[in-house]
């Protein structure tokens, strides 16, 4: 969807790349271009084709290619043929196809058109390694207001190398356990119009993970002759205010790609697009880069590019008390609860029952427990005599479902 939108945007920054005045470019004779995007690498794993055609409007969802034909050919004319899974998506075997440096690969699609297209020949080449992946406090400068925000800067340095220049990408998955502010901590039923019960939700429910991968595009390059050639590349920056990362405990994986020069203007200029903030007149109109064309026509346009790179990767963990030290702003949530009782209401007051469902049958809410007098036992039956009140919280805020996931991750290392 990412890359989709910013090609859309390469289009419009050619279209209206002349003018000095803002306008809205006359698409009349817009013609639905296809998009490829697509990664094999030396990992083992299954590897990904996607497929899909520019869209008129920009609040429109893509339209994805679910009919092609789509393989792979090796430098030694070994052809390997994708899974077609009906949504766009095209897939190798991981068991069967695994990417080899300083193996050539040929991207082929044949659409249902009859349109035939090939990407250049690529070759995988080798990928340093990553030396250390490490964290230190700094600031960014962020918003619309040129805000100052103090945080945590995720580095990473990679392996000394000679030879000749080399250019890379980054991407990472991170993934970090938090506790839900608004946890559900019992549940209700009404036993008759004087009585309810209330159970205890098992312990454990208010832990809750999340994982975001990265969006942005970062990319750098190496000079033969300089020494350490990507020295404290910054991979991520966390502000502790903006998001409960660093409430617990925090994982990034970041993986380190080898790509070729051509690739590399690929990505910068995909990214100086991104930048302009969708104004088509902040910057000029970039060149369209691609490696994969129709066999048939020259003249047509495809945008995307199949990419073949090694890969090196590495993982850290960060808790929330190891950075304790670098004094780092605190996370405040935005989560409200909300106590409420039949009384809170005028005439013709609602019954504990009916404020339970009152907030209930609104999607957003859900409930957390009931506030009690002194001394009331929650475990069991309860006379309404004893209720307070009824806490309620919207469902992000108490189930971790709305946000996340509950099952710990295979890799996850907890701290204590």
């Amino acid at each position: 969807m990412r890359v989709l939108k910013r090609m859309l945007a390469f289009l419009l920054l050619i279209a209206a790349g002349s003018c000095i005045e803002p306008y809205i470019p006359n698409l009349r004779n817009y013609k639905s271009l296809l998009v490829v995007e697509g990664l094999i690498s030396n990992e083992e794993s299954s590897y990904r084709i996607k497929l899909g055609r520019t869209f008129y409007e920009q609040k429109a969802g893509p339209e994805m290619v679910t009919d092609a034909d789509v393989f792979i050919t090796d430098g030694d004319g070994i052809r390997t043929d994708l899974r077609n899974g009906g949504d766009g998506y095209y897939r190798t075997d991981s068991t069967s196809f695994r990417g080899v440096i300083g193996q050539k690969y040929t991207l082929e699609i044949l659409t249902s058109d009859g349109k035939k297209y090939r990407s250049e020949e690529c070759t995988m080449l080798p990928v340093a390694g990553i030396d250390k992946l490490y964290y230190e406090k700094g600031e960014k400068i962020s918003g619309n207001n040129g805000e100052t925000f103090t945080g945590l800067r995720i580095l990473v340095k990679s392996a000394d190398s000679e030879g000749e220049d080399q250019y890379f990408r980054w991407t990472f998955e991170e993934v970090w356990k938090t506790i839900m502010p608004g946890y559900q901590k019992y549940t209700y039923t009404k036993i008759d119009d004087s009585t309810c019960t209330f159970r205890g939700v098992p312990s454990g429910k208010e832990i809750c993970w999340k994982r975001n991968r990265s969006g942005d595009i970062i990319t750098n390059s190496y000079t033969s002759g300089e020494g350490i050639f990507i020295p404290d590349q910054e991979i991520q920056f966390i502000s502790p205010v903006l998001s409960d990362r660093l409430t617990q405990e925090y994982s990034i994986l970041v993986k380190q790609y080898s790509i070729s020069n051509n690739e590399y203007d690929f990505w910068r200029n995909l990214k100086k697009v991104g930048d302009a903030g969708g104004d088509i007149f902040a910057s000029q109109p970039y060149t369209v880069i691609s490696n994969i064309h129709n066999v048939n026509n020259a003249d047509e346009l495809v945008l995307g590019y199949f990419e073949v790179s090694a890969v090196s990767q590495k993982r850290i963990f960060i808790t929330a008390s190891e950075l304790d030290p670098l004094l780092l702003p605190h996370y405040k949530t935005d989560c409200v609860l909300i106590a409420m009782s039949p009384l809170d209401y005028p005439p013709p007051r609602p019954t504990w029952d009916g404020l339970y469902h009152m907030f209930m049958d609104i999607d957003r809410y859900t409930f957390v427990g009931p506030i009690v007098v002194d001394g009331t036992i929650l475990e069991g039956s309860v006379n309404i005599r004893n209720l307070v009140k009824f806490v309620f919280s919207t469902k992000a805020c108490a189930l971790c479902d709305y946000v996340g996931f509950t099952t710990k991750p295979d890799f996850w290392f907890d701290s204590k």
